[in-house]
């Protein structure tokens, strides 16, 4: 979706969906989804390659935290994951393309690309492929520049969103390689890919990169996760708009 962005800051998006554990309503699930539209909120989402390349919407690169089983995703395939059960509620995981089933273009989505930060094209290429046929309003993005990059190069049409943060110690951000780890808070993994939007941590705000970023190149700013009446006045005082969880904005 190209021209106008406004659509990416015109309301607080819900992070992982508008989920609530104790009433069913897991994060990343249809559930948590259905109640993020019915409250005109964006949504965002995650996610994971399954084992024969389908784009899986969860968080985690292993079966665990949230669900019965174990193992990583990767090692699954999308049947496999789908009949994967929830500890509580009675959701399963979706594909991307169900979860655009799903929302229908009633509400703004982003997508969060997982990565291992090993070259992996299969999740970025099988993301373009889903949203290709996608009328909504939708965007990708990921803390790794290469999945940006192939996004570009293959769906030129696509807006995307580079995330980032200062680094601290953290196993995920521990996979990258040490250029993007400590380049990101400075937006150095924005160079090659060419965002058309930034995510930046809220608890890294106010930050040079991003509002140089906002201000100087016109790049709307995005900030997550507003968790606490503090991170909410800050969102509202730096970005354009909120990442939220945990209260409704």
């Amino acid at each position: 979706m190209t021209g106008s962005l406004d659509w990416l800051t015109a309301r607080p998006i819900a992070h992982r969906g508008l989920h609530d554990a104790a009433r069913g309503m897991v994060e990343n699930t249809a559930a948590a989804v259905s109640a993020a539209i019915d409250g005109n909120y964006g949504i965002e989402v995650d996610v994971q390659v399954s084992r024969d390349g389908e784009a899986m919407v969860y968080h985690d690169d292993v079966l665990g935290r949230l669900t019965d089983g174990a193992g990583r995703l990767d090692a699954l395939t999308a049947a496999e994951l789908k009949r994967v059960a929830f500890r509580s509620g009675d959701q399963r995981i979706m594909t991307l393309g169900e979860l655009c089933d799903l929302v229908g273009g009633r509400v703004t989505v982003l997508i969060e690309l997982k990565s291992r930060f090993d070259g992996d094209a299969r999740l970025p290429l099988r993301v373009g492929a889903v949203l290709a046929g996608y009328r909504g309003p939708a965007a990708p993005m990921s803390f790794d520049p290469r999945q940006l990059s192939l996004l570009r190069q293959k769906s030129p049409d696509l807006v995307l969103g580079i995330l980032a943060a200062k680094y601290r110690p953290h196993p995920y951000w521990d996979l990258m390689p040490a250029w993007m780890r400590y380049g990101m808070g400075y937006l150095l993994t924005a160079l090659t890919p060419r965002p058309q939007f930034v995510a930046y941590a809220v608890a890294n705000l106010p930050a040079l990169a991003p509002l140089v970023a906002r201000r100087m190149f016109g790049l709307p700013l995005l900030t997550w996760v507003a968790r606490t009446d503090a991170e909410r006045k800050t969102a509202l005082r730096f970005a354009d708009q909120m990442i939220f969880e945990g209260f409704r904005p």
